[in-house]
């Protein structure tokens, strides 16, 4: 007699022909949980079924491994397991059409989110619009012959800048003399000795102190006290 559709005994029984493969109680019992089959409900249903001849099992030391009864499935023949691997790839085939498309898809979307809306667009345009009509103020200012920057400031600035170049000869100038005397009589390398303290040129990090001195006009600089 086949146990209840809704009992533990037919639940488990539909489980394990479903899954076809050895299991333990445990097993049973984590995928039933839905069922709020407890553990020992499960175990006494697995033994109920093993004694009646409704699964197959076998004994691991104190472990049981329940199966079920391979007698009940249809063993297909040659020509049914090629047709069934031919379905398999066929299968896999379109599996694998199915993911390129996902993918496409996928990408269009990214695509798609990655462009402006139209709303964003209509905002950038009337940013641009707007820089724009600056830039062709100031271009209309210098067609006319208008100085953007007054001489004062120009002045100002161009004395800040020949102060600090002087400054920066000088101190470079310093350094050369001192450094000269440090290794006159050093038996170190200076090379090496440079290297040890951590000294670096100007040259050694893309700096030119001329480059500098060559944006003052030439009315305007320093004499240089070399």
């Amino acid at each position: 007699m086949a146990p209840k559709s809704d009992s533990a005994d037919a639940i488990v029984l539909n489980f394990v022909n479903e899954q076809n493969r050895p299991l333990n109680t445990q097993n049973v019992a984590d995928a039933l949980q839905k069922f709020n089959l407890k553990k020992a409900a499960i175990q006494k249903a697995l033994d109920s079924l093993a004694d009646g001849g409704k699964i197959s099992f076998k004994e691991y030391g104190k472990q049981k491994i329940y199966v079920a009864r391979q007698d009940q499935f249809e063993i297909p023949n040659n020509e049914e397991l090629n047709q069934m691997k031919e379905q398999n790839a066929n299968l896999q085939k379109q599996l694998e059409e199915q993911k390129k498309a996902i993918s496409e898809v996928e990408a269009e979307i990214k695509s798609l989110q990655s462009n402006l809306t139209l709303e964003q667009i209509c905002e950038k345009e009337v940013d641009l619009r707007m820089e724009v009509q600056e830039l062709e103020v100031k271009l209309n200012k210098l067609r006319g012959g208008v100085t953007l920057v007054r001489p004062e400031e120009r002045e100002a600035v161009e004395s800040m800048l020949s102060e600090k170049i002087s400054q920066w000869r000088k101190r470079k100038r310093m350094f050369r003399d001192l450094w000269d005397t440090l290794t006159e009589n050093s038996p170190k390398d200076p090379k090496e000795f440079k290297e040890e303290l951590g000294i670096e040129y100007d040259e050694d990090v893309g700096v030119s102190l001329q480059s500098y001195s060559d944006l003052i006009p030439q009315g305007k600089k320093r004499l240089r006290g070399q």
